[in-house]
């Protein structure tokens, strides 16, 4: 079965990324061999959820995280929605479907001695590659952008008058986020090197490969996995760590709960939450020094 309507509708209506449409298609195809093993080969359409739970056994035998079984399960019932939608199907096999649990992982932040010590001391910025590297992470810890949103921000979204950036975020939501200072000056110099490169394929985007194409995912990760392996002992050195980190060290020095979800680009309060447990341990020290009652 193709499911270019599915794709289309969630390229087009729903505006999903690309690599989000692949992965839902990944998930069904993975379903669709599925069925041709265990059930002759049966239409996705046609299956009920006893064929579905089926599948959700097996891959919890296999080994697969909860949390992976999960992503696969919503993706199958984005599509049963899909087909209601178009009047494919009269009931969602998954409408009772209830997720499986998932216990809560705890990630800890760069604490903001690991970043001084990367922004200060790790970067000699006399290149190209210095100045741009030192950028990104200057650019990741100032304002929690996600790696995707990074890699496609172009000069024009760069608002030198009201001092902010343009980001575009998940479902090509925008959002403005306010530039500070070391992230200005660290952009100045950048963009000098950069000015300097003998080939400049993409002239529209900011962040460059020294070959003077676009930088890709991969390589930002790599360059943050380098600095921070070695001013760091976490296991996990990543883009996301560093948004983590921006979100838990502006909650710790008290910045309102909504003003941060709005930085961050969360369509909801829930997903700013899981960064407060930092924040909340840090309180309860405030809370056991200051409260008068405690004081007696």
């Amino acid at each position: 079965m193709s499911f270019q309507a599915f794709s289309d509708y969630l390229l087009l209506e729903k505006k999903y990324s690309k690599h989000t449409v692949l992965a839902y298609n990944r998930d069904l195809e993975m379903f669709q061999e599925f069925l041709k093993e265990h059930h002759d080969s049966e239409p996705i359409n046609k299956v009920g959820y006893s064929e579905i739970r089926q599948w959700i056994v097996e891959l919890v035998n296999s080994g697969i995280s909860n949390r992976t079984i999960n992503r696969k399960v919503s993706s199958l019932n984005t599509y049963y929605k899909f087909l209601q939608k178009t009047e494919s199907i009269e009931i969602n096999p998954l409408k009772k479907h209830r997720a499986l649990k998932i216990g809560k992982k705890v990630q800890l932040p760069f604490s903001e001695q690991e970043l001084k010590s990367v922004l200060e001391n790790s970067i000699e910025v006399n290149d190209f590659e210095s100045a741009r590297n030192h950028l990104i992470i200057e650019l990741f810890y100032a304002t929690g952008i996600r790696r995707i949103e990074l890699v496609n921000i172009k000069l024009l979204d760069i608002d030198n008058s009201n001092i902010q950036i343009k980001v575009l975020g998940k479902r090509n939501k925008e959002r403005y986020i306010p530039l500070i200072k070391p992230v200005i000056e660290s952009l100045k110099c950048y963009l000098g090197y950069r000015d300097q490169l003998s080939i400049i394929e993409d002239k529209e985007t900011l962040f460059l490969t020294k070959k003077g194409l676009k930088i890709y995912e991969k390589l930002v990760y790599r360059i943050i996995n380098k600095y921070f392996s070695l001013a760091s002992s976490k296991a996990k050195c990543s883009p996301h760590v560093l948004r983590h980190s921006f979100a838990t060290h502006l909650l710790n020095q008290g910045a309102e709960l909504n003003a941060v979800k709005e930085l961050l680009g969360h369509t909801s309060l829930a997903a700013t939450q899981v960064y407060t447990h930092n924040s909340i341990a840090k309180l309860k020290k405030v809370y056991a020094k200051s409260h008068p009652r405690n004081l007696r």
